[in-house]
């Protein structure tokens, strides 16, 4: 048999949206494993702060701020990863945005805009600036986070779900032009999550929901989707490309 690594030592990962929720989660999860580890965040404290706690767990990080939105923000946060660390094998695009908004609400239109741009265009300037970087490397990954949305759809949701249906178009559509490269595009879909973005729905309506729509019957935590995320960028991991996966606790799998 021929021997594969199931671990990320040694390799350099830039996350965004990692000061809390699934992004943070992720960060402390390859540094756990032993890669080198860019703490991005339009927090830029919490960037800081997350990536303090990686470094005093004795791995390595940097913390910064990123505005996903801002296309020179995004290229000279790969160019600051680059630098410190010698590289980059792995992006996560986790970085994103939630709001309720009908169709016709006054700010539709401009949220629109906005959702689109942080939740599927950064996505792919983020691949576009880390592409150089990522041909060098002996295992390059990259992982686009969508969601459940994406597979389906909520009332008054229409812009996220439209952007997070781009997602999934965009990393099939890499996975098929980065495949001959070795470049794998995989895409994870999170279903109810416990993170900042669903911590103002009471916790009697998050059990009802999850006992109602969910397999598992609960809400999934954030380590339970950075696990996955960490499983798809192991070197091992080599022939799994434009996968779409949900970690949703069975959601998109149950009928009513």
């Amino acid at each position: 048999m021929r021997a594969l690594s199931r671990s990320v030592k040694g390799l350099t990962v830039l996350v965004t949206g990692a000061a809390s929720g699934m992004g943070r989660a992720t960060a402390a999860v390859f540094a756990a494993d032993g890669a080198n580890v860019a703490v991005t965040d339009y927090n830029g404290e919490g960037a800081e702060a997350v990536a303090r706690e990686i470094t005093g767990g004795g791995q390595k990080a940097i913390g910064f701020k990123l505005d996903v939105g801002d296309k020179d923000a995004i290229e000279a946060a790969v160019a600051r990863t680059v630098e410190a660390f010698g590289g980059l094998d792995i992006v996560v695009n986790n970085a994103g945005i939630a709001e309720s908004r009908a169709l016709e609400d006054p700010g539709y239109e401009d949220y629109w805009a906005r959702a689109v741009n942080v939740l599927l265009t950064s996505h792919q300037r983020m691949i576009r600036a880390a592409l150089p970087h990522l041909r060098k490397s002996s295992s390059p990954r990259i992982v686009n986070i969508a969601s459940t949305e994406g597979l389906g759809a909520t009332p008054r949701n229409s812009a996220y779900s439209a952007a997070k249906a781009g997602v999934i178009g965009l990393t099939r559509g890499l996975a098929i032009e980065l495949g001959r490269e070795g470049i794998t595009v995989n895409c994870i879909c999170p279903g109810p999550i416990n993170t900042g973005m669903t911590k103002g729905i009471q916790d009697e309506h998050k059990a009802i929901f999850a006992k109602r729509r969910t397999a598992l019957g609960r809400y999934g935590d954030p380590e339970e989707v950075a696990h996955m995320t960490l499983s798809l960028c192991l070197p091992a991991a080599s022939y799994l490309t434009g996968a779409i996966i949900p970690v949703d606790g069975g959601l998109v799998a149950k009928n009513g």
